[in-house]
């Protein structure tokens, strides 16, 4: 068995694809906050798969910066592989191991902070990117601006040279460069919030104006906020991933990333100090970035959602499970064609027929093995508010989108069907739950977070159809709550 390292790479099987540059000539060109899967399999595999074309892609090397305890696991797995790991990118009935090796190092910013911070005022670091989650940008829901109430602005406004929130941290980074005569870094988004760059750049300058209204002022004018659209399909790692590698190939990984080998990365090209050239190697550099997220979030993450709260509610292991019942693919497919997908204006080289198509292939294929508790998990229902908003400013029915919304509320109160907890990460998730215990079949008590839900509790055309589908999924269940949906709405 060959643990998987540095000094073992020339033992390591020749049907894994291993690094052709030396990962040890790496070097930080990019801090990245966030290193879990979707990073790994996404924006490093772009960045390695460019130091394969060129060498002097080797200063663009990532060094990847935990912000939560929990990223703690993944820094530990993975330092004594000296940042090394595996991505299985699995099609179906193949897949194919790659050793990564763009990570020029790793830290745990939850323990080390000032580390961190050095890192970032370091003038070989021009880009700072992140994907911490909607949670992590600190904003308020509705409105998507900063929420300096949020316990991790308070805390960092109360301590500023010792941050410990991504929002923080870039500003305290920045104000360092600005001190010391430095230049700015282009700070990028890969998370899946509607215009994420502007999301980003508005919570950075709302954080600096109430540190100095000078340095806010440096930021705007020396900064860059790049928008990015990332789509790559990313289960987590389950210990059958690791035995699977260990038993094929001989391998030993602490930490493989399983992933589908569909990709797409659609880049804002503004930056503040150079980037590297990633459009060589497959992504897309465009000015504007707009129509790709807004498809993005409209169809995919909006199904991904729709799916995962009702495949939860009847206990569905895998998203590809979700879509062999066909109940759940009917209702994907009817949410895409009668309610997000007309909110979707066309997309320069994308026909959205095609899309839709290859997304429902894309959900189904049984080789990833993503799941509805990790979708419902991590996400939040924003990604299901955006469209019904716009569809009621229109004075449109939101039938289907109302029953994924209650599929969610009815997650929130923490149990499923057969009283199995279901886990739910929000940065508001207790007071969630709370409320879902609260209100039962009744959304008032959710409805009225308006950190979330804005003024949605006072849109008749919304409400009523949701008090009718949680009422449904509190009395009768998810199956029968589905069947009567494909009933009523025939779809």
């Amino acid at each position: 068995m060959i643990e998987l390292s540095r000094a073992t790479l020339r033992a390591v099987p020749a049907a894994v694809r291993t690094p052709s540059y030396n990962p040890a000539a790496v070097r930080a060109g990019i801090v990245h906050l966030g290193p879990g899967n979707f990073h790994r399999a996404h924006m490093a595999r772009y960045t390695h798969d460019l130091m394969e074309r060129r060498a002097e892609a080797l200063s663009w090397g990532i060094l990847g910066a935990g912000l939560m305890p929990t990223d703690r696991r993944i820094i530990e797995a993975l330092a004594p592989q000296d940042g090394l790991y595996t991505l299985l990118e699995r099609g179906e009935g193949e897949e194919g191991a790659t050793v990564i090796g763009s990570l020029a190092g790793l830290i745990d910013a939850a323990s080390s902070p000032a580390a961190l911070l050095r890192a970032m005022d370091a003038p070989e670091i021009r880009i700072v990117s992140l994907t911490v989650t909607e949670n992590g940008y600190c904003v308020d829901r509705a409105t998507k601006q900063l929420d300096p109430q949020t316990p991790a602005i308070r805390a960092d406004l109360a301590a500023p040279q010792a941050p410990r929130s991504a929002i923080g941290l870039i500003v305290e980074a920045l104000r360092r460069r600005r001190d010391s005569g430095g230049p700015a870094f282009t700070a990028m988004s890969c998370d899946n919030i509607q215009h994420n760059g502007r999301v980003l750049r508005d919570a950075v300058l709302a954080f600096a104006e109430m540190r100095d209204p000078a340095l806010a002022r440096w930021i705007s004018a020396e900064a860059a906020f790049p928008s990015s659209m990332v789509d790559r399909i990313t289960p987590g790692t389950t210990e059958e991933d690791r035995q699977a590698l260990a038993a094929r190939h001989g391998l030993r990984d602490r930490w493989p990333v399983p992933c589908e080998t569909f990709r797409q990365w659609v880049i804002e090209d503004h930056f503040a100090a150079g980037r590297p050239p990633w459009e060589e190697v497959g992504a897309q550099l465009v000015p504007d970035v707009g129509p790709y997220e807004f498809m993005k979030l409209r169809l995919l993450n909006a199904s991904h959602h729709t799916v995962a709260g009702l495949g939860r509610l009847l206990g569905h292991a895998h998203v590809s499970d979700c879509l062999a019942d066909a109940d759940l693919a009917a209702l994907m497919r009817a949410v895409m064609d009668r309610e997000t997908g007309p909110t979707v204006p066309p997309v320069p080289g994308v026909d959205l027929e095609a899309y839709k198509r290859s997304l429902v292939a894309r959900f189904a294929n049984p080789a990833i093995r993503d799941t509805p508790a990790r979708i419902v998990a991590d996400g939040s229902p924003t990604i299901l508010l955006d469209p019904l908003r716009d569809r009621l400013r229109d004075g449109l029915p939101v039938d289907l989108l109302a029953l994924a919304v209650a599929a969610w509320m009815r997650c929130a109160a923490g149990e499923d069907e057969a009283g199995q907890p279901i886990l739910l990460r929000h940065a508001l998730a207790p007071l969630l739950r709370q409320r879902a215990l609260e209100g039962g079949p009744d959304p008032a008590p959710l409805l009225s977070v308006e950190a979330v839900f804005g003024d949605l509790g006072t849109r008749p055309a919304f409400v009523a159809p949701l008090r009718r589908w949680l009422h449904a999924l509190h009395t009768t269940g998810a199956r029968r709550t589905l069947v009567a949906a494909r009933e009523v709405l025939a779809f």
